[in-house]
């Protein structure tokens, strides 16, 4: 009640003494600062972060918004406060601002996180009220000097539980902290589930999981930094999970290793749905990366499911992961009796029939050597849309090639093999007339 009194004397003489007037010099003037900061900062935002927009960045401003005109007012009272205690003035009033502008900012941008984090309805408003009356009851009860005597008549309604003593202070403190931490778990994790939801790479199924997993995490993170904080004692929680965690990682090692390596390739980005792969001998379009797996489709349509790991621990080729060139090489053989410089020209003319080769790198063709059959060639072409496949760039090519040197004269030569017999039977040689 002395603290009371005091303020209120305080209050009652504060016109009577000509140095209070500094005061007011320094409220009125850090009123109009930290308003015209927050016009300053609306303004800014309405420009370069306007209503309904997305991402960390947009939201950060945005909560800044709310606490800027308390916080940037502590600032300037801070301030005055420190000249004038240099000075030798009074400066109650400016002693009690401080605690009352760190509880408005404090309530601003909780109930602006609560907002974000939950969805609108009576149970939203009633936590509003909560948050709001009780951060002012604290306040009052530490400015008016009855918040130390409570706290120890509270600490005092205590039970024992073996070695942990658990208060009535406590209990509240435990609660009041649970509190908070969910809002800010679900807050931040919101953050979270909106940047997956833009990346469009993902399936609807991967971003929910992911989203999921962000949830389950920082929650379960904020309640064990939560009961740390408070003082109770988390070796029972270590030792039951270690014995779960053993029971269940023998089962589970496949596909919590699944698990892990999906997140590695959203992260590096090694892999993702429309990059044309080859595993083993799969090859195929990614249509869909997912939390133990990723989908790949062939040109039959038929979709192979490949574990995560898989792509992490074995060797992949990526068709499409730098450059979306690909190159093809075509071999062809011609007969010993045709002109291979001829048949070059006419395998780079028939390169130029298909729409899908790259004029840039052109065309080239190779004589590669003098095979038993017949002359070796190679045409070698490039072309940018691996995604569809390089079946149909083969097939009209080797159309064009065999349509041309047809009607050039140039044969593709039949295997041949040259047969030597040391000794052959009488009746044997007969047919062909030698002896």
């Amino acid at each position: 009640m002395d603290n009371i009194y005091r303020v209120a004397e305080n209050i009652a003489q504060w016109g009577l003494l000509a140095a209070n007037w500094w005061q007011l010099a320094v409220i009125i003037p850090a009123l109009v600062a930290s308003w015209a900061a927050q016009r300053g900062l609306k303004r800014w935002l309405e420009v370069h972060s306007p209503e309904g927009g997305e991402g960390f960045r947009h939201l950060a401003l945005r909560s800044a918004m709310r606490i800027v005109w308390p916080l940037s007012l502590l600032f300037f009272v801070l301030v005055g406060r420190e000249v004038l205690n240099i000075l030798a003035y009074p400066h109650n009033l400016l002693d009690l601002a401080v605690p009352l502008l760190l509880s408005l900012a404090l309530i601003r941008i909780l109930l602006y996180m609560l907002r974000k984090s939950f969805a609108p309805g009576p149970g939203l408003k009633a936590s509003e009220n909560v948050i709001a009356t009780g951060i002012w009851l604290v306040v009052g009860l530490h400015l008016v000097g009855w918040l130390p005597a409570i706290r120890t008549g509270l600490d005092a309604l205590a039970i024992r539980v073996g070695q942990t003593k658990i208060s009535l202070l406590s209990a509240l403190e435990l609660t009041l902290f649970i509190g908070l931490a969910i809002v800010v778990a679900v807050w931040l994790s919101g953050l979270i589930e909106r940047q997956v939801l833009r990346v469009r790479y993902l399936s609807a199924a991967m971003q929910v999981g992911l989203a999921k997993f962000a949830k389950f995490f920082l929650i379960t993170v904020a309640l064990l930094m939560t009961l740390n904080l408070v003082g109770v004692d988390l070796t029972a929680f270590a030792v039951f999970g270690g014995a779960l965690g053993v029971g269940l990682g023998f089962g589970l090692q496949r596909i919590a290793s699944n698990f892990i390596s999906g997140f590695i390739l959203i992260m590096d980005r090694s892999v993702k749905p429309g990059d044309v792969i080859t595993v083993g001998d799969k090859y195929g379009w990614v249509e869909e990366l997912r939390a133990r797996y990723i989908v790949v489709r062939n040109r039959d349509g038929v979709d192979t499911l490949i574990p995560n790991e898989t792509l992490i621990t074995t060797q992949v080729i990526n068709w499409s992961f730098g450059d979306r060139n690909v190159r093809l090489k075509i071999p062809v053989q011609i007969s010993y009796d045709d002109d291979p410089e001829q048949a070059m020209a006419l395998m780079l003319e028939a390169a130029k029939t298909s729409p899908r080769v790259l004029a840039d790198p052109a065309p080239v063709a190779r004589l590669l050597e003098f095979a038993d059959s017949g002359i070796a060639l190679e045409l070698r072409v490039w072309f940018g849309d691996p995604e569809q496949g390089s079946g149909a760039v083969i097939s009209d090519i080797n159309l064009s090639i065999w349509r041309l040197f047809k009607e050039a004269g140039i044969t593709i030569p039949y295997p041949q093999r040259d047969l030597h017999l040391k000794s052959v039977p009488p009746e044997a040689a007969a047919p062909f007339g030698k002896n």
